[in-house]
C-alpha cells in the first residue's frame, strides 16, 4: 500500500507541474506559402530558443527551435507569414504571390520611388564611390534593370518620393570630389522627364547634415519631413564626421526654413505620414550603430539586439507644423525596422530584416513578407498601386496582394 501511495504521489506531482496553455496547432496552412500562426504562438513548448540576430545573421521567427529540438521549417519557408486571420488574409487576398526578380550586389538598396507616368521604378545602390542610380523599367517583361546618371548626379540617395511630378531625394553622400564635383548630404529634386536635378537644401546654418536617410511629404502643407541620422559616416558614404545630433527635420519650401521636429530618437531612419497628415511614424533604428570619434574612422556598424529597434507614433499639430504626443508602437522583433510606408488604408509597413512587416494602426502586427535577402525599402507600383518592389542587400523581388499604397501627388 505504500508503494502505490508513493508511485501515485510520484505522478501526482509530476502533473502538477506539467506545461499548460501550450498553443496547438502552433501553425497551419491557409493558403499556397502562407501560413497562419496561432494566437500569435503566444505559448510555446519548452525547451525553445531562437539565436539573437547579428548584422551577418539575421533571424526570424522560423529560426526558433521548440520541444525536442526541431525548428519551425515550414513557417521559415513560407513566403508570407499570417498572425490576425482576419485581417492578414484580406491583405494578401486569393491569390497572392512573391517573386525574387533581381540578384545585386550586397550593398545597400534603398530609395526607390515609382514613376506612374514613365511607368519605372528607380532606385539607389549605397556604396562609397558609386555615383549612378538604377531603374527598373515595368514596361517591359520580363521588366529590366539598369543604370542611369542624372545631371548633375546625386550621390547615394538613400530616401526617396514622388511629388508634383518630381522625384524628391535624400542624398546621404558626402565628397569633396565625386564625377567631378563636390556632394554634401542634401535634398535634391530630380525631374525625370528632362534628367536634371537641383539643390534644395544642404545645410543646417553651415553644417553639414549627416545622412537625410528617408523623407515623406506631409499630404496638406506639402513641407518635407526628413530623418537625419549617422549612417554615412560609419559606412564611408562621407568624408565628414557628424557636426549635427541625431534629429528630424521639417522642411518648408515656400520659406526655405528647416525646423527640427524632435531630437529623441537615438538613429531616427524611416519616417512616413497618415494619409491624412495627422499622424506621423519615425523608426528609431538605434540598435545599429557605432562610433561618431573621427580617429575611429568609418568604422561600420553593429546590432545590439538590446538597444532600441522601435517604430514611434507622433501626432501631427493642424497646422502641419509639429510633432507631439511620442508613443512607441512597435518592436521590431527580428532586426530593425528600416523603410517605412503607410499603405492607403492606414496599415503601416516596414522593411524588418529579412522581410516586411504590416502592422495595423495600433502596431499590431498582421502579416510578415519573408525574404531570402535583408530589406531596406520598398515601393508600390502599378495602376492600383498593388504590385509592391522590396529591394536591399543582394536581392529586389516583388509582391502581388490586395494592400494599395497611397497615391502620391
Amino acid at each position: 500500500m505504500q508503494l502505490l501511495i508513493y508511485i501515485f504521489g510520484f505522478f501526482s506531482i509530476k502533473l502538477a507541474y506539467a506545461q499548460t496553455g501550450i498553443t496547438q496547432p502552433l501553425f497551419d496552412d491557409c493558403g499556397p506559402s502562407v501560413v497562419c500562426i496561432s494566437r500569435y504562438g503566444n505559448v510555446l513548448p519548452y525547451h525553445f530558443y531562437r539565436n539573437v540576430t547579428t548584422m551577418n545573421a539575421v533571424t526570424t521567427f522560423g529560426d526558433t527551435t521548440v520541444g525536442s529540438g526541431n525548428k519551425l521549417q515550414d513557417v521559415k519557408l513560407a513566403d508570407f507569414i499570417v498572425y490576425d486571420r482576419e485581417k492578414g488574409l484580406k491583405i494578401l487576398g486569393s491569390n497572392p504571390s512573391y517573386e525574387y526578380v533581381f540578384a545585386v550586389s550586397e550593398a545597400v538598396h534603398e530609395a526607390p520611388v515609382y514613376v506612374p507616368s514613365q511607368n519605372k521604378l528607380y532606385l539607389s545602390q549605397l556604396a562609397p564611390g558609386y555615383l549612378p542610380q538604377l531603374v527598373i523599367d515595368l514596361n517591359k517583361n520580363p521588366p529590366t534593370l539598369s543604370e542611369f546618371l542624372s545631371d548633375p548626379p546625386v550621390y547615394a540617395p538613400n530616401g526617396g518620393t514622388f511629388h508634383n511630378g518630381k522625384i524628391i531625394w535624400g542624398a546621404s553622400g558626402g565628397n569633396r570630389s565625386i564625377g567631378g564635383s563636390e556632394q554634401r548630404v542634401s535634398l535634391r529634386i530630380l525631374d525625370p522627364e528632362t534628367n536634371k536635378t537641383t539643390n534644395l537644401v544642404n545645410n543646417y546654418f553651415g553644417y553639414y547634415f549627416n545622412t537625410i536617410d528617408d523623407l515623406a511629404v506631409h499630404p496638406t502643407t506639402g513641407d518635407i519631413w526628413f530623418t537625419d541620422p549617422q549612417y554615412s559616416w560609419f559606412n564611408d558614404l562621407t568624408d565628414t564626421p557628424p557636426q549635427l545630433p541625431c534629429a528630424s527635420y521639417r522642411y518648408n519650401g515656400s520659406s526655405g526654413a528647416v525646423v527640427v521636429v524632435d531630437d529623441s530618437i537615438g538613429q531616427p531612419n524611416g519616417i512616413a505620414f497618415t494619409p491624412d497628415g495627422s499622424i506621423v511614424y519615425i523608426s528609431d533604428t538605434a540598435s545599429v550603430s557605432a562610433s561618431v570619434d573621427p580617429a575611429d574612422g568609418h568604422p561600420g556598424s553593429t546590432f545590439n539586439t538590446t538597444h532600441r529597434r522601435t517604430i514611434y507614433a507622433f501626432d501631427v499639430s493642424a497646422d502641419g507644423a509639429h510633432a507631439y504626443n511620442k508613443r512607441a508602437i512597435y518592436l521590431a522583433p527580428g532586426f530593425v525596422p528600416d523603410g517605412l510606408k503607410v499603405a492607403a488604408n492606414g496599415y503601416i509597413v516596414t522593411g524588418c530584416g529579412r522581410g516586411v512587416d504590416i502592422l495595423d494602426p495600433s502596431g499590431q502586427l498582421l502579416v510578415t513578407i519573408q525574404t531570402n535577402y535583408t530589406v531596406q525599402n520598398f515601393a508600390w507600383t502599378g495602376p492600383e498601386l498593388k504590385t509592391l518592389w522590396l529591394m536591399g542587400n543582394g536581392g529586389i523581388s516583388k509582391v502581388e496582394w490586395e494592400l494599395a499604397g497611397q497615391v502620391l501627388k
